[in-house]
């Protein structure tokens, strides 16, 4: 039995960005988090919200943050840091391959260019469930960036009236996020090598490694122990 073709709609779009609002609140408060971030680093409103544009990748975007420093040795620090945890992305996009390979180049990559971790799980839901309405990744993909942007706004803004986000515990979403994330993919025995790798670089780095490195060094350092470890 052969598979529906595949469309790109208009109503596939309001569905994906329907089925996608209970993720926005989050979303939002997510880009607040991180304006406001931005703004005790220095970044104009225009400058946060131009990076949530092109970026539009709150891991990536925080631990830029952790790198941002005025020093010339920091941008390819920071350049490697927002290139290796967006390399994900590399993974998603050829998972909904055979999905976006059916429509047209430029509706492709302007998809792709809103794809996020929550859309894209919506869009493997769908196409499991046999949807092929290829509009539904840009509609619940367009449903993350909207508020996302203006999250990272109202945060920058309403930084001025927050001088200090430590005291706000602001500076711990990063880590959070990280721990959030290791503890949902942690499959037992098997990541403790690429975890112990990361540690033992992390800690001597911190002290010795040019500013911005150390979270680098460190996911390099997982990346070979796993690389070793499914090489066997």
């Amino acid at each position: 039995m052969s598979e529906a073709p595949v469309r790109f709609t208009r109503e596939g779009i309001w569905r994906g960005f329907v089925l996608a609002q209970p993720l926005a609140p989050g979303v939002a408060v997510y880009g607040l988090v991180f304006g406001a971030l931005a703004a005790e680093r220095g970044l104009s409103w225009l400058q946060a919200t131009l990076m949530s544009v092109f970026v539009y990748s709150g891991s990536a975007q925080l631990a830029a943050l952790q790198v941002w420093s005025s020093h010339s040795s920091a941008v390819l620090a920071l350049a490697v840091t927002v290139v290796a945890i967006n390399a994900r992305y590399v993974l998603y996009s050829a998972a909904i391959q055979p999905w976006l390979s059916q429509v047209s180049r430029p509706r492709a990559l302007g998809t792709l260019f809103l794809l996020g971790d929550g859309s894209w799980a919506l869009a493997m839901r769908e196409h499991a469930a046999g949807y092929r309405d290829a509009g539904f990744i840009l509609g619940s993909g367009l449903a993350g960036f909207i508020p996302w942007v203006g999250g990272t706004l109202v945060g920058q803004l309403l930084a001025r009236e927050m001088p200090d986000p430590r005291a706000w515990g602001l500076d711990f979403m990063l880590p959070a996020f990280a721990a959030a994330i290791g503890i949902s993919l942690w499959r037992g025995r098997t990541d403790v090598a690429p975890l112990a790798c990361a540690i033992a670089v992390a800690l001597p780095m911190e002290l010795w490694a040019p500013s911005g490195w150390t979270i680098v060094l460190a996911g390099l350092a997982a990346g070979v122990a796993g690389a070793l470890r499914h090489g066997r």
